[in-house]
């Protein structure tokens, strides 16, 4: 009877940690057991990795390490890296989820009033603003509300669409090529516009005149190389893209690619100049060492 009570004592540490295998902790005497229960209710919470395990850290910690019962969840995943990593990881697949369904096409309001219309509501719906050929500007206010006044303009061309700092991707891009009169395109500090969605502009290059890129970080020389379908484009500005990394030669070679194109931003001299020193250098020869 003596051995058989440490036995059922150790199936209810299984029920209770969701242990599959039978406990390692077999011990033969009651006063051991009663001994050494700290130890074991230090080694049920960890294992357990539900809620309450973690919850139970600070209670499960025996004398020896009592200083540490202060320590909060957010130090738990601090001292386990893999979780910090689980954690980032589903905040990043919520961010990308967010942006997806704020690029949804509007298929209701395409089917009933077209995709002109379509588009507008789109640029409005992201926090943009609109405007129609001889109408004011159309843009929402603090409370993402905007007048629907527009609804009526499905005969009116849009000429300027301002989404600078808006939320438009690659799929979004959908809704503004809708816009076939386009003039005026500002996509300033746009963060997912990259140089995927500059290869998209092809079809708009018969009426675009005015393209800012402006702040766009996902922006490199491979994605302006793509503007070389715009020929129609009077200004385009360029200025504070991260990812170029020569501005001066970039508005250079954008210059030669669009000759009727007034580029902004980029300061040709600060992007080709070198170091202090290899100036100097360059200076006294222009022969390479």
């Amino acid at each position: 009877m003596e051995g058989a009570w440490p036995r059922q004592r150790s199936l209810k540490l299984n029920r209770v940690g969701g242990l599959r295998k039978t406990s390692p902790f077999r011990l033969r005497n009651p006063s051991k057991m009663a001994a050494s229960g700290a130890r074991l209710h230090l080694v049920t919470p960890v294992w357990n990795l539900s809620t309450r395990g973690i919850r139970g850290l600070s209670r499960a910690v025996g004398p020896e390490g009592s200083q540490k019962k202060g320590r909060s969840l957010l130090q738990f995943l601090a001292d386990r890296f893999y979780d910090v990593q689980a954690l980032r990881e589903y905040l990043l697949r919520k961010q990308v989820l967010t942006v997806h369904q704020k690029n949804r096409p509007f298929t209701y309001i395409q089917e009933r009033f077209g995709p002109h219309v379509a588009g507008v509501y789109f640029i409005l719906k992201q926090g943009g603003a609109v405007k129609f050929q001889g109408k004011e500007w159309i843009r929402s206010n603090a409370r993402g509300h905007f007048p629907l006044d527009f609804m009526t303009f499905q005969a009116v061309p849009v000429e300027a669409v301002d989404a600078s700092g808006c939320a438009i991707n690659y799929q979004g891009l959908d809704s503004v090529l809708a816009l076939k009169e386009l003039q005026s395109l500002w996509l300033q500090r746009c963060p997912h516009v990259d140089d995927w969605c500059l290869s998209r502009l092809h079809p708009l290059a018969n009426s675009l005149q005015e393209l800012s890129l402006a702040g766009c970080p996902r922006i490199s020389e491979r994605g302006l190389a793509c503007l070389h379908h715009l020929q129609n484009l009077r200004k385009l500005d360029i200025s504070d893209l991260p990812a170029v990394s020569n501005p001066g030669l970039t508005q250079i070679l954008v210059e030669e690619m669009l000759p009727n194109c007034e580029v902004l931003g980029a300061d040709w001299a600060r992007g080709l100049k070198s170091g202090p020193e290899e100036q100097s250098r360059d200076t006294a020869s222009p022969i390479p060492a």
